[in-house]
């Protein structure tokens, strides 16, 4: 029993390849949070931030990341050259780490973010994401995230759904 114990380990280590030779994760990463400080409706600025862990038994590191605005009365805009991205939590940041490219789909609502360098498995990372302002409208605005492993061909796997919610001021009456 303690042979197929010490084996589990090492057996879920390693990628998945399927079939067709596309690699996912043996593992994938989770979605930990996704918050924002700023809260109140109309905020310019404001930045997003989504943090994920690579589990250690991944398989694969790291690739790349989209990002999915599946709910909210409007559409949010992203400026996609000040996205960043660091180990760590957004309480507990550690070294920033380089992006390859950041790319956004206005029809599809998409932006996708790609590491210069794959996170390794056993690591906890945070990609930050400036809009352009909250939403002028208050609410729950739902983003699809979804993670991609290192290279030639792969697979996407979707790690969960990001919940920000906007409030608005309340107008009073003369």
């Amino acid at each position: 029993m303690s042979t197929g114990l010490y084996l589990l380990p090492h057996s879920v280590a390693n990628a998945a390849t399927l079939s067709n030779g596309t690699i996912a994760f043996a593992q994938p990463p989770r979605l930990v949070s996704a918050s924002t400080p700023y809260i109140d409706t109309s905020v310019p600025n404001p930045t997003y931030y989504f943090t994920l862990e690579v589990p250690a038994t991944a398989g694969e590191p790291l690739q790349q990341v989209t990002f999915n605005q599946i709910e909210g009365t409007e559409d949010i805009e992203f400026n996609q050259k000040d996205t960043f991205a660091f180990e760590g939590t957004r309480n507990s940041q550690g070294s920033k780490l380089a992006l390859k490219a950041v790319k956004g789909d206005d029809k599809k609502q998409t932006l996708t973010v790609t590491f210069d360098t794959p996170i390794q498995p056993g690591k906890t990372v945070t990609i930050g994401l400036q809009a352009y302002r909250n939403p002028f409208y208050d609410g729950v605005y739902l983003f699809g995230v979804k993670a991609f492993p290192s290279g030639e061909k792969t697979t996407g796997q979707f790690l969960g759904i990001g919940r920000l919610e906007f409030y608005g001021t309340t107008a009073t009456e003369n």
